[in-house]
């Protein structure tokens, strides 16, 4: 197996990481690998016994650099400011074909100095729900991390019961994130600082030329990310600064999950007791984050307070352009190429029909373009006269159909997935892998049974992180 490996962050100052390898397992076997992927990252390969060692991480590939990112993190609001890399190892980067630096990173692969008494594993749970959501993202056109391979371990990883270990391969244009920024920033440790915002301007945001123009340019991604989330009924679950990727690409699939029938008040991850990341409460968190990486990039400015003015202003701007990405999306969801402010009012209160009637977000759009939204809600003459407001805007059927997938990673088809695989049945991860990568093709016999809501006794109601 060859990586072309070109690393740039283990040239950074060497508090900013932990240089280390993974730690081996006993017997690893592939579940799946990513050949689409590999390709474009110029790896060849992917296939062979050699990488099933590497992705289990008994073997460090030539020109590879491992090592664990330092980084801190408001959790749920509250600060921690010791965290870091606790089940990661980042074997290097990349320069795919496409001239994009990408990060190669093992997730599961034992201990670090960030693991703060934890075993620094994952069990196959996990790491196929960050892989089907991943790619599920990927091919919906979210900016997301990519499943590059997963590995059982053939260990058992211990939690509330004894469970199957695994191992993913994670892709991403980088992991650095929110919380590293923040770790040096609460230290005073300008240095590092100045160091890591340099990196990530040349990196990321070359037309950047300083603190304030990156803040910008975050600050646009990430409003841009969440409405994309927002047009997808999609749930992160952990919107903790260390979970914000710096790249503006979604990270860090731990209790994530795509809503069913419609609420905005929808919460999944079983650790989140108080709703702070329900589905409506993203974009408001969205800019709560965003004000945490203005904080962090203050001290390198040389007018503190005029640089809390100017920032202040920024974050400001979060909302605004969160707004116009999330009316551009719905609007291509309603077929509208151009939505108006007017427009808002539309899908707001085709929103508002769905939550009364439990109508599923996803069928209900999809069936938009199909002429039978209608079977979707009790209240049909509330939707009809929705319907007639929405058709005298002419929509275009063939923008719907390329913005409303028919299939999504649903949580009661992944969680039948992980529990055949605990008991080594791949079967229907490898299905539903097959279905969710293709989420707008036209369902066919095969994939129509995935685009079905849950029944009343397959409904998942709480999801769970893997540590």
């Amino acid at each position: 197996m060859k990586i072309p490996f070109d690393n740039s962050y283990a040239t950074l100052p060497p508090r900013m990481f932990t240089a280390m390898t993974p730690a081996p397992v006993a017997q690893p076997q592939i579940i799946t690998t990513n050949a689409g992927l590999a390709a474009a990252l110029g790896i060849d390969g992917i296939d062979t016994a050699e990488a099933t060692q590497i992705f289990a991480g008994n073997s460090v590939p030539d020109g590879a650099a491992p090592l664990a990112q330092a980084y801190a993190g408001h959790q749920f609001g509250n600060w921690n400011p010791q965290l870091g890399d606790g089940r990661a190892i980042l074997l290097g980067e990349v320069i795919g074909t496409n001239g994009i630096r990408r990060d190669i990173q093992l997730k599961g692969s034992g201990p670090t100095p960030y693991s703060r008494g934890g075993d620094g594993r994952a069990w196959i749970g996990p790491v196929m729900r960050e892989y089907l959501v991943s790619e599920a993202m990927h091919a919906m056109g979210v900016p997301t991390t990519r499943a590059l391979a997963a590995v059982t371990t053939g260990e058992n990883v211990y939690r509330e019961e004894i469970l199957p270990g695994a191992i993913i391969t994670r892709v991403a244009q980088s992991h650095i994130r929110v919380g590293t920024f923040q770790f040096f920033a609460a230290r005073g440790d300008m240095q590092a600082l100045q160091a890591l915002t340099d990196h990530v301007i040349a990196r990321h945001y070359p037309d950047a030329t300083g603190p304030a123009e990156l803040l910008d340019a975050v600050i646009a991604n990430y409003a841009k990310l969440i409405a994309k989330w927002m047009s997808l009924g999609f749930i992160h679950g952990v919107m903790n600064t260390d979970n914000v990727s710096i790249a503006g690409e979604t990270i860090d699939y731990g209790p994530c999950a795509f809503m069913d029938a419609f609420h905005p008040d929808t919460v999944f991850s079983a650790i989140d007791q108080y709703g702070r990341y329900a589905y409506s409460n993203q974009p408001g968190i969205g800019a709560w984050n965003m004000a945490q990486f203005a904080t962090a990039l203050i001290p390198l400015m040389p007018d503190r307070d005029a640089a809390i003015d100017d920032f202040t202003a920024a974050v400001h701007r979060f909302p605004p352009l969160y707004e116009q990405a999330w009316l551009a999306n719905f609007g291509a969801k309603l077929g509208l190429a151009t939505p108006t402010d007017d427009d808002q009012k539309l899908v707001t209160d085709l929103l508002d029909l769905m939550t009364k009637d439990g109508a599923d977000f996803t069928n209900t759009f999809a069936a938009l373009g199909q002429h039978n939204a209608r079977d979707q809600f009790i209240n049909r003459d509330a939707f009809d006269a929705w319907q007639a407001r929405w058709q005298a805007r002419g929509p275009d059927a063939a923008l719907m159909t390329a913005s409303n997938p028919k299939i999504i990673p649903r949580n009661h088809r992944v969680e039948e997935a992980i529990s055949a695989g605990r008991n080594g049945d791949l079967a229907a991860f490898h299905n539903l892998l097959a279905a969710v990568t293709q989420p707008y093709a036209p369902l066919t016999d095969a994939t129509a049974a995935y685009a079905r809501p849950p029944t009343e006794d397959e409904k998942v109601t709480r999801t769970f992180c893997g540590t």
